[in-house]
Formats: structure tokens, C-alpha cells, sequence
């Protein structure tokens, strides 16, 4: 049941191609924490091609190769579901999230996969509390075209948290 595709790290060359790439990249990741901080999470899904993974994984899990993960989705589908369940049979305190991306590298570019590492920070406000440190930990991520736009292929949220504190409960 461990699909993951494992990290490439080989040397990318700079060149106003790469340049390119990174700011598309990182429009990309940008695009996507806006979504989710806006609780947005139906457009979340579109960001998929359909044979996809998306893991939320301790870190400790993830140097293991242990395929147990906080949020397991195999597939468009499994995607969408966990979406579907967000909205339609889970019951939760009103909470906002808020993404800080840094860090995003392209590792490798490989047969038209773009392998990148990223740093993110994930903070959790209670409507009764003041905002937490929620997550800490870094994406590991493989991106594909699909037409014009770049897609997961793979989304690897693997977090340094020693526990989660509260219920994961939207997209990380």
C-alpha cells in the first residue's frame, strides 16, 4: 500500500527556463494555500491528476517507509472524498487555518516530473482562541503537466510535530 514515489535529488541547472518554472511553481503552491485558508476545499481536488497521491505523514512514519499516514488518498477519488466527508459528516469547531510556504526547491526534473521540496507552517485559530502553531514539517512533491497547468502527481505533507494536538481536519 506504499505507492509514494521516492524523492529525486539531482542538479538542476539555472537557466531562464528554471526561472520560469520556479515562478509558476510557486504561484502554484500559493494558489493552493489561498484556497485552503479561504476554506475553499471543493477547488482543492482540481489541483490532482487523477492516478495521484496525497499523504499527510509524520516525519517519523515517512523515514521508516511506514505507510501508515494521518490522511491517506490514493487517487483522484479518494481526494474528493475526503472533501465530500469535510463537508457533508464531519463535525468540527469553526477554525481558521493559515498556510506560510518557504524553501520551494526543484530537486530534480525527471521525464517530465518536477520533484520539489518545500517548507510549510500551518497555524490553526479557534473561534474562541487565539491562533496556534498547528503543523510544521515540508511537502515533498511531484508535479506533471496536464495541459498548460502543473498538477500533483504527488503531494507528500511529511510534518516534524511529535503529536497532533487537534483533529487533522482540512488539506494540509
Amino acid at each position: 500500500m506504499n505507492n509514494r514515489i521516492e524523492p529525486i535529488v539531482a542538479p538542476v541547472a539555472p537557466s531562464v527556463e528554471t526561472a520560469a518554472l520556479e515562478q509558476e511553481i510557486r504561484r502554484l503552491y500559493d494558489e493552493v494555500a489561498d484556497l485552503l485558508d479561504q476554506d475553499e476545499v471543493e477547488r482543492f481536488p482540481d489541483y490532482f491528476i487523477d492516478d495521484c497521491v496525497y499523504q499527510v505523514v509524520s516525519r517519523e512514519n515517512y523515514s521508516e517507509n511506514l505507510p501508515q499516514a494521518a490522511i491517506y488518498c490514493d487517487g483522484i477519488g479518494m481526494v474528493r472524498d475526503r472533501v465530500i466527508a469535510l463537508r457533508e459528516t464531519q463535525v468540527y469547531v469553526p477554525r481558521t487555518w493559515r498556510h506560510f510556504i518557504s524553501g520551494i526547491r526543484i530537486t530534480a526534473i525527471d521525464d517530465g516530473a518536477v520533484h520539489v521540496r518545500a517548507n510549510f507552517m500551518l497555524t490553526e485559530a479557534m473561534s474562541d482562541a487565539d491562533p496556534t502553531l498547528f503543523l510544521v514539517g515540508q511537502y515533498l512533491d511531484v508535479l506533471v503537466r496536464d495541459g498548460e497547468r502543473l498538477k500533483f502527481r504527488q503531494r507528500l505533507a511529511v510534518y516534524d510535530n511529535h503529536h497532533v494536538h487537534r483533529s487533522l481536519i482540512v488539506p494540509v
